[in-house]
């Protein structure tokens, strides 16, 4: 059973118990919610139309953390000048911890 999410422009396939690195969220509390784009469960498929009308993905925030370091380079050799940098991109650690809970309907 796997589904397949969206967030931060980038489009993940998750499973339960699956630990993935997704662009920073600013949330306060502990969990997320995302809206499920597509989700299979062993026999049938579902195709949302853009997703799945109250069908969700719930994680829990592990953590920040860093991504790998990205380094750039401008060397001009006529003025023997060499200038070097570097960056990490941060992340959000989730694990899914459950795949298609509905959504509440709130009333008045």
């Amino acid at each position: 059973m796997h589904a397949i999410i969206k967030t931060g422009g980038k489009q993940y396939r998750v499973a339960i118990g699956d630990i993935i690195d997704v662009e920073l969220l600013s949330s306060d509390s502990k969990t997320v919610e995302f809206e499920a784009l597509f989700f299979n469960d062993g026999s049938t498929n579902t195709i949302g139309a853009p997703t799945i009308p109250n069908f969700l993905v719930h994680g829990e925030i592990l953590g920040q953390v860093s991504g790998v370091k990205g380094k750039g380079l401008k060397y001009k050799r006529s003025h023997n000048e060499c200038r070097q940098w570097g960056y990490r991109q941060k992340y959000t650690r989730l694990q899914i911890t459950a795949i298609g809970s509905h959504r509440k309907n709130k009333e008045g």
